[in-house]
């Protein structure tokens, strides 16, 4: 048995799809989902739903009951009080139900950046290495995907590049990064969880075929697009300020800051691509098959 948390979040929706269309999986689905609707009917008739939210201890001891393996994504909760809220004390309970229900493997969604000069503030990123630690705790065989910036986050750009030609963000337009497509990353969660030959605890680095800077993506999003698209670099007010008018909380709001400074400042360039550590998908074909139709939508 393989339980999924997030399964209708972008990288739990890309996980399960991967894994109920695997012709070599042998074993049972579950999923922790809030809202069973949410799901297509094809996907509940697939797979056993557990219904409520994976922080409750009732919850997740239901869910690994029998479980062999979890995919562990926390939700973003961009009003929590604090950011070991949003992560560690997300996972306590679930820390708890992987010994009392014999979970022998967890994959989990992290970051890059242990070991940095940085890692130890770096908002988000520091919560999910702590989190992680929580986990590697437990005893449970851990295996966190350790991720840079996700190429999907520019959706959340999609009316600006339609409209204006233009995406935002605080970092440097010509530091080029690594950035990787959440399909990559559910894809290494897929392998992971279906062989489960690997023990003990350690990070899986999904760097993304290239590293990029703003400034080339938005090279690259004018051709796939056919106009013109350029980058702004915000300041740090401008961005807190933006963040404020969709209701982000302060805690939220200084930790994706204190991210992105990190980031500007090296927090993912640690890890060396290999092609162990590679994965697939370039910019430009995400471009082409994800952002040119949200686009056009």
């Amino acid at each position: 048995m393989i339980v999924i948390t997030v399964p209708t979040g972008n990288i739990g929706s890309q996980l399960l799809d991967l894994l109920l269309e695997n012709p070599t999986r042998s074993e049972e689905l579950r999923v922790i989902v809030r809202d069973p609707a949410k799901l297509s009917d094809a996907v509940r008739a697939s797979v056993d739903v557990v219904t409520g939210s994976h922080d409750d201890a009732e919850v997740v001891d239901r869910a690994f009951t029998g479980a062999d393996a979890v995919f562990w994504l926390v939700p973003p909760n961009p009003r929590a009080p604090s950011l070991d809220a949003v992560f560690a004390d997300f996972t306590r309970a679930a820390a708890k139900a992987f010994t009392a229900n014999g979970v022998g493997h967890v994959v989990g969604v992290s970051a890059l950046g242990r070991g940095t000069p940085v890692a130890g503030h770096a908002g988000h990123v520091t919560a999910s290495l702590a989190m992680d630690d929580l986990i590697a705790g437990t005893g449970v065989a851990y295996r966190a995907l350790a991720n840079p910036t996700f190429m999907d986050n520019l959706l959340r750009q999609v009316v600006s590049i339609r409209d204006n030609g233009v995406f935002t963000d605080i970092i440097d337009a010509d530091r080029k990064a690594r950035v990787v497509a959440t399909r990559d990353i559910a894809a290494a969660a897929a392998r992971l969880l279906l062989d489960r030959s690997w023990t003990g605890t350690g990070e899986v680095p999904v760097l993304g075929p290239e590293d990029l800077s703003a400034n080339d993506m938005a090279g690259i999003m004018t051709d796939v697009l056919g106009r013109p698209v350029r980058y702004e670099r915000q300041s740090v007010d401008d961005f807190r300020a933006a963040l404020a008018g969709y209701g982000v909380g302060d805690a939220h709001a200084q930790g994706l800051v204190d991210m992105m400074l990190a980031k500007d400042d090296g927090l993912d360039d640690a890890v060396p691509r290999t092609p162990e550590t590679a994965s697939p998908t370039t910019f430009r074909e995400w471009c082409t098959e994800v952002l040119a139709s949200a686009v056009q939508a």
